[in-house]
């Protein structure tokens, strides 16, 4: 008899705190179809150094390796497997993932699985046992998929990293950018299953469990009854959930204002609100009824929602991401993401590229980089147009200004193309990204506007409540020390909504205080009885999405307001 064979299943992912469903799958299936095989799980990124990585994964000499192709490790696990193949001649490489077929060039060493691993043929495993691999396996349909982990992965290969979940495999949805297009089925585990699923990956108090359903929410009653499930059990794992946002229920709705702030975050795919671009990527989505739900959703200030544009999209010019990107924005959003389209190989989309002229990078991951109604020189402005959104609006620094925008109707791509004008003068991009720099950008910006104190003012109250104690150099001049000193001398010695005598010292040595003018405070959620009032920015955050300080307005008979 042979000895048992030994294999290291290797992960590519894009950072430590990433992990890699496929590979605790994969695991399973050998340990059931080869008992006594010696099976080993080594977790890498893309970033680490390259030679490091090789060594690592060659160490002890393996009998067998085993890799997951995605597009953002395609380039490097090519590489990898080419070097092996010299290096270790006769050593066996499979690779699965829905880039393994489109690697290019491969030593003969490789062997490519196509499909779910539950549906391969046991005859993979038989070969395998025999040292007798063919080139290709492909894998049937139709199976279901177990839970991938057990007890002590939490504990070892999950420590400090993401753990992820899925509850259904498939979308119902033929996008044809996607590679759910190439497969139309839609498996779900029932209710019960993921409740006794998730309790057990609940007993390790994961700071995050991520759901991979391709579209969480397209049963809406199965969707409804897992989230109140995990509202149930409490604890405080957050969950982020793929979310179609037309495919809400008011009874969803209706519940999902009860939830505790911050257990969910959605990942809402908008893509294009352009009904010619929709038609060309076969999206079916009623774009208004997804935009009053997003509004919706963010009025309730407990889901952090991070909403998707895909730039360069069949039929999609400059004018119509333009409008995309205003309609998104006046939804309020958390996180507005703008990549730019990928031309994934198999998809219905890589063989349409002449009909839409699509030109796309040749490597992965296949960025376009023009397309018939947009030049490579519009794309690549719109790129950095996404990358200004990416640096000043996906943070927790300006809220208030940006509320400004939404509720005055200003022009924001208007707005944010004129700050990218000014990020590009200043080599924005080329300096670290501080928030003091942004303020300062940002100021500069609005300098010249009749509104620009206000804008001013609502810059400093976004800074103080971000939990600064100072002021940036740009509003200097300002005393948050002379504020303190006045007020420490005009309070009384005890004062209960704020603090009691022997909390006095603490008070005032933690608060920050400043004046701001009631109109700069009622957008900002404060309404004040004069013209003007003095807030106090307190120690503790708030209970919010933001983590922001606790602020509150002092009592005008206790301050002088210059």
């Amino acid at each position: 008899m042979a000895d048992p064979q030994s294999f290291r299943l290797v992960a590519l992912n894009c950072r430590y705190t990433h992990s890699c469903l496929a590979l605790f799958y994969v695991r399973n299936a050998l340990e059931r179809h080869l008992p006594d095989a010696e099976i080993e799980m080594l977790p890498l990124t893309i970033n680490d150094p390259y030679y490091q990585s090789l060594q690592r994964i060659l160490a002890g000499d393996p009998e067998v390796l085993l890799f997951s192709a995605y597009i953002w490790n395609a380039a490097l696990l090519h590489r990898l497997v080419g070097d092996i193949g010299r290096i270790r001649p006769g050593l066996p490489m499979v690779i699965g993932g829905p880039q393994a077929g489109f690697l290019g060039d491969l030593p003969d060493e490789c062997t490519l699985v196509y499909g779910e691993i539950e549906g391969v043929d046991p005859v993979f495993y038989r070969n395998i046992g025999e040292r007798q691999l063919r080139p290709v396996y492909r894998a049937g349909e139709g199976v279901d998929f177990p839970f991938p982990y057990r007890p002590d992965d939490f504990s070892v290969h999950l420590k400090n990293r993401q753990i992820l979940y899925e509850s259904s495999r498939g979308c119902p949805f033929s996008c044809s950018y996607c590679l759910s297009a190439v497969c139309s089925r839609v498996i779900h585990k029932d209710v019960a299953t993921v409740e006794d699923e998730l309790r057990r990956l609940l007993k390790s108090r994961p700071p995050m469990i991520k759901f991979v359903d391709r579209t969480f929410n397209d049963r809406p009653e199965r969707a409804l009854a897992i989230w109140a499930k995990l509202v149930e059990i409490g604890g405080k794992t957050r969950f982020h959930f793929e979310v179609a946002p037309d495919r809400f229920t008011e009874e969803q709705l209706a519940f999902l204002e009860t939830v505790p702030v911050g257990l969910f975050q959605f990942e809402i795919g908008i893509q294009s609100t352009n009904a010619k671009t929709l038609a060309a990527v076969h999206r079916r989505m009623d774009v208004d009824r997804a935009l009053a739900t997003i509004k919706r959703l963010r009025a309730m200030e407990n889901i952090h929602l991070h909403v998707d544009l895909i730039l360069g999209l069949p039929e999609d010019d400059r004018k119509s991401f333009a409008e995309s990107f205003r309609r998104v924005f006046s939804c309020h959003p958390h996180h507005i993401q703008m990549g730019l389209l990928k031309v994934l190989p198999a998809t219905p989309l890589a063989g349409e590229v002449d009909r839409y002229k699509i030109i796309h990078c040749a490597a992965p991951p296949h960025e376009v980089l023009a397309t018939a109604t947009m030049d490579h020189r519009t794309l690549a402005e719109l790129f950095l147009f996404g990358q200004c959104v990416e640096r000043f609006y996906n943070n927790r620094y300006f809220p208030s200004l940006w509320r400004y925008l939404k509720q005055t109707g200003e022009n924001v791509f208007v707005f944010f193309q004129e700050l990218l004008t000014l990020c590009r003068e200043r080599e924005f991009f080329q300096r670290a990204a501080t928030q003091e720099l942004m303020v300062e950008l940002l100021a500069a910006h609005v300098s010249g506007r009749s509104d620009c104190e206000l804008l001013r003012e609502l810059l400093i109250f976004d800074w103080l409540r971000c939990g600064h104690r100072f002021l940036p150099e740009i509003f200097q001049g300002e005393s948050l020390a002379d504020q303190r000193s006045r007020l420490r001398k005009a309070m009384p010695l005890s004062y209960k909504p704020l603090y009691s005598e022997w909390e006095r010292n603490h008070f005032f040595k933690q608060g920050i205080f400043y004046p701001f003018s009631a109109r700069a405070l009622h957008i900002a959620g404060l309404d004040s009885a004069g013209d003007r009032a003095m807030v106090c920015f307190l120690e503790k955050s708030d209970d919010d999405l933001y983590g922001l300080r606790k602020c509150g307005l002092l009592p005008i008979i206790f301050t002088k307001i210059p």
